[in-house]
């Protein structure tokens, strides 16, 4: 996401009147300001939901950059949330992330579902609603059949299209799985930040309510499509549960994300593709 300079008013509603902006090339079009990095808001609930819950989660071996609410004790004013600084940079340091996501997770188990992850997606869509619908084509039935039936027009590129047939039929190799759904960050690969040996830092939560397993795929599935991950990441993390189908899940997922998102490119596909042929060797 980039950004625009964040407005005079919101610094001043976070008591940063008098600092100078700094843009920072993470934190999803984030600006630095001192200590505080203001950051703009695809969708105010979430925002506030895991700003919320970053006030107090405790993460054992991570650095969470905890919110700065307003001066009137919002957590989103206009579009914009504060945090708190964290040094460091997303890092192809795969490994680490899924260790990451298992403390992660760890430590969000006892969390309520929020209401908006029960929320489907509607018209007129936005970023966040491709995602909703990308996560549950990877659950459903039939992928994206409650699209469809709510008579939500699908028409893809050709890589997109290409992207619903791999669907399909990765989808007949679905079997069913009993791990819990439970709170989870499915957005780990770029909102984990390294800086040398020190802790790895956290800049947000991406909620989706599905099994911590299941994440750690998304993560790994990231790596080897887009990441420069090795081939070995699928084999060293084959002792969580339900490894090989939560990893299929995690494939269709970005599958999907890629085929109805507006945003996607061509050259996302091949990444994809490669990646779904690996993991159905370990099906």
């Amino acid at each position: 996401m980039t950004s625009v300079e964040p407005p005079e008013h919101v610094r001043a509603t976070f008591g940063l009147r008098e600092v100078t902006p700094v843009s920072l090339g993470d934190w999803d079009g984030g600006w630095r300001l001192g200590e505080v990095v203001l950051s703009p808001v695809a969708d105010h609930a979430r925002a506030a939901w895991s700003a919320k819950v970053r006030e107090t989660l405790a993460v054992d071996g991570v650095r969470l950059a905890r919110p700065v609410r307003a001066t009137d004790g919002r957590y989103v004013v206009s579009g914009w949330r504060a945090d708190t600084y964290i040094d460091g940079a997303p890092e192809p340091r795969h490994d680490e992330v899924v260790s990451v996501s298992l403390r992660l997770h760890k430590a969000t188990s006892q969390l309520e579902r929020p209401r908006f992850l029960v929320q489907p997606p509607v018209a007129p869509w936005v970023d966040v609603d491709v995602f909703v619908a990308a996560d549950r084509a990877a659950w459903e039935s039939v992928p994206l059949r409650s699209l469809r039936a709510g008579g939500v027009p699908i028409a893809p590129t050709p890589d997109g299209q290409r992207s619903l047939e791999l669907i399909g039929q990765l989808a007949t190799l679905r079997k069913p799985v009993r791990s819990p759904d439970q709170l989870v960050h499915g957005d780990l690969f770029g909102t984990v930040l390294f800086a040398g040996a020190h802790t790895p830092g956290l800049t947000d939560i991406t909620p989706y309510w599905r099994p911590a397993t299941w994440a750690a795929g998304v993560v790994v599935v990231d790596a080897l499509a887009w990441g420069g991950g090795d081939d070995g990441l699928l084999e060293r993390w084959s002792t969580l549960p339900e490894w090989p189908q939560m990893l299929l899940r995690a494939l269709i997922f970005r599958l999907a994300v890629h085929a109805l998102h507006p945003r996607s490119t061509p050259e996302a596909f091949p990444g994809l593709a490669r990646t779904a042929d690996m993991v159905r060797l370990v099906l």
